[in-house]
């Protein structure tokens, strides 16, 4: 239970399902008070309050979870190192993998229940034939959280709950509502947790300014074209406040972190038709023997692409996307789907070169 809306309706769905409910708060690493920094938004007293209120208002025990040693271990030295490495993380995959569904969901079955159910818009399901458990899409196509979910395996399915996620944001507010409960109004959280300003830029200089360190502007082919105020402070695409003039616009194509160089080049560099993806996850536990036709999102709000996935040694693959792909960015997630079914994913490691020298996976391969 977070405070949240969400986590207060699936709860009490659970309860008038007839489930016995134990309501569990994680409280989370903060920064130590800095002049003029707010603290994470998750786990401040005032969430820890509402979500106390809301399972005393269900007749439900209530627990607060010291996670801040494993969290701030895993999930910010995580966000920390990938940054340092020129990539641009996605720390709520690595929460859901080292701290929701290992961590609190081993904590849960230690004392006894039989399931970790959360407010996350996702579904499962079992087919009763193969034993397989499935991950799906949740209904609310705006709130569908199955990407960042992909982690998840079949001990993981087994004794998870997503009571919400069947059903649109507006109606989980009308329940809320319905039950009296004090939070259905309250405005969802926006960004990272532990960031309690919201500026990661600031996050990274203080903890490691080395990587807010000024360096060359170069161009794909070489050419130093400018000066960078640190590689954190940009992204792969961006267009605007690189502080270069050129007789074209100029994008952001890459990191070169060894060497503090940010590259960059024109429009038609940032195409892709592939990309390699590491520590990846197959929902089923099998990984797939040849490759097959999927879609792939390369950001949590991104549409889905058609592409080939070809599975690889190492817990790899390789993606090969039928049409050029803007914006592929490494550290985020490569996540595949066949239509709503969630198979899976892994961590973008690898750019490919432009399209004009690429071919994409056919069948036959």
């Amino acid at each position: 239970m977070s405070g949240g809306v969400d986590s207060s309706v699936a709860a009490a769905i659970l309860v008038e399902q007839g489930y016995r409910v134990v309501g569990m708060m994680m409280r989370l690493w903060s920064e130590e008070p800095l002049t003029g920094v707010k603290h994470n938004r998750c786990c401040t007293p005032e969430q820890i309050a509402d979500a106390e209120r809301i399972a005393n208002d269900l007749g439900i025990p209530f627990y607060v979870i010291d996670t801040k040693s494993t969290f701030r271990n895993t999930v910010v030295q995580y966000f920390i190192d990938q940054h340092s490495e020129g990539n641009t993380p996605n720390p709520c995959i690595e929460c859901n993998r080292q701290i929701r569904f290992k961590f609190l969901l081993n904590h849960a079955l230690a004392l006894g229940a039989d399931f970790l159910a959360t407010g996350h818009y996702a579904q499962i399901q079992h087919d009763p034939t193969t034993g397989l458990y499935g991950l799906y899409k949740g209904n609310d196509e705006q709130k569908d959280q199955s990407y960042v979910l992909s982690v998840m395996g079949q001990f993981e399915l087994a004794h998870t709950l997503f009571p919400i996620g069947h059903l649109p944001k507006p109606e989980v507010r009308a329940i809320a509502q319905t039950l009296n409960l004090s939070v259905h109004s309250k405005k969802d959280s926006q960004d990272l947790c532990f960031l309690g300003d919201s500026d990661y830029r600031g996050f990274l200089h203080r903890h490691v300014p080395q990587i807010l360190a000024v360096g060359e502007i170069v161009m794909s082919t070489g050419e130093q074209v400018g000066t960078h105020n640190g590689l954190a402070n940009y992204t792969i695409g961006q267009r605007k406040g690189l502080g270069v003039t050129a007789s074209r616009p100029l994008y952001v194509l890459d990191k070169d972190a060894e060497h503090n160089r940010l590259i960059v080049g024109h429009e038609e560099e940032l195409s892709h038709l592939q990309l390699t993806a590491k520590r990846v996850n197959w929902v089923s536990g099998m990984a797939p023997t040849d490759a097959f036709e999927a879609e792939i999102k390369i950001r949590y709000k991104s549409k889905s692409i058609p592409a080939w996935v070809q599975p690889l040694e190492g817990q790899r693959m390789k993606v090969y996307f039928r049409t050029p792909v803007r914006d592929v960015t490494p550290g985020q997630g490569a996540i595949i789907y066949q239509g709503s079914q969630c198979l899976g994913g892994g961590i973008i490691e690898l750019q490919s070169s432009v399209t004009s020298n690429n071919t994409a996976c056919t069948k036959s391969e």
